[in-house]
């Protein structure tokens, strides 16, 4: 590695020369590393192989859950939720302890208590925790999916922000199979409250509760709206917004 004096700075690969920028200084390298034939083939890479494919299987269970829950992640996430689930997928994949390595599953390490346990609780939106927005208690029955809270004072148990007048909450059931990546989800109804000093109980009842292979995943949406001229609008491209698993059976 050499810094690079010169008036014109380049950044890229030139030939077998990759120029770039660290810390505002200007290095060049020579290209170099493992052909990927080699990681490919070599039996001195088997190692490497078999993490590869693991790291692999845990990005891709995380998409499956996220194509799984569709429109509901796209109103409730952050940034970083990608990454944060392939964290959560590879730690979940660990859990299995009957597989070959290189060959751990997801599909295989939810079904113990310590993989379902991973996932429950899991915010998709990392700005807008559940349990640092909603101060009221809740009941799921996850025979029914019923979700229900009780005498509700929204504008005092909920963390909203500013400029905020009313809020939804909704739930949902989703059976997913990570091996086979079949999916089913059933909404609940959506409740929509002003933010006021008002007692209100709120039932979320969905459509159905889907079953099959795989697990049932039981959730909740938290949604900020600010009215105005009697028309609600979601908050900053709904950043405050909440999604969470209740839990995982």
């Amino acid at each position: 590695m050499a810094k690079v004096n010169s008036i014109i700075k380049i950044e890229g690969t030139v030939e077998d020369l990759t120029f770039y920028k660290k810390d505002g200084v200007n290095y060049v390298r020579k290209k170099g590393g493992v052909s990927k034939e080699r990681i490919g083939n070599d039996p001195n890479f088997i190692r490497t192989r078999e993490n590869n494919n693991e790291f692999g299987h845990s990005g891709s269970s995380g998409k499956v859950l996220r194509r799984a829950l569709g429109t509901m992640v796209f109103k409730a996430k952050d940034s970083k939720l990608q990454s944060r689930l392939l964290g959560v997928m590879s730690r979940i994949k660990n859990i299995d302890t009957v597989s070959a390595r290189g060959q751990r599953s997801v599909s295989v390490g939810i079904t113990t208590p310590e993989g379902k346990q991973a996932l429950r609780g899991f915010n998709f939106n990392a700005n807008a925790i559940l349990d640092s927005v909603l101060f009221a208690p809740y009941n799921l029955d996850t025979a029914t999916g019923v979700i229900t809270l009780t005498n509700i004072l929204t504008a005092e148990q909920i963390l909203f922000p500013q400029g905020a007048t009313h809020v939804s909450f909704q739930g949902a059931v989703c059976a997913l199979d990570f091996e086979t990546e079949v999916s089913e989800v059933a909404y609940s109804n959506v409740v929509n409250l002003p933010l006021n000093l008002t007692p209100t109980t709120i039932t979320l009842t969905p459509a159905s509760v889907p079953t099959g292979t795989g697990q049932q995943f039981f959730l909740m949406t938290v949604s900020f709206y600010q009215q105005v001229n009697g028309v609600q609008y979601s908050l900053k491209n709904e950043e405050y917004n909440v999604l969470a698993i209740l839990e995982v059976v």
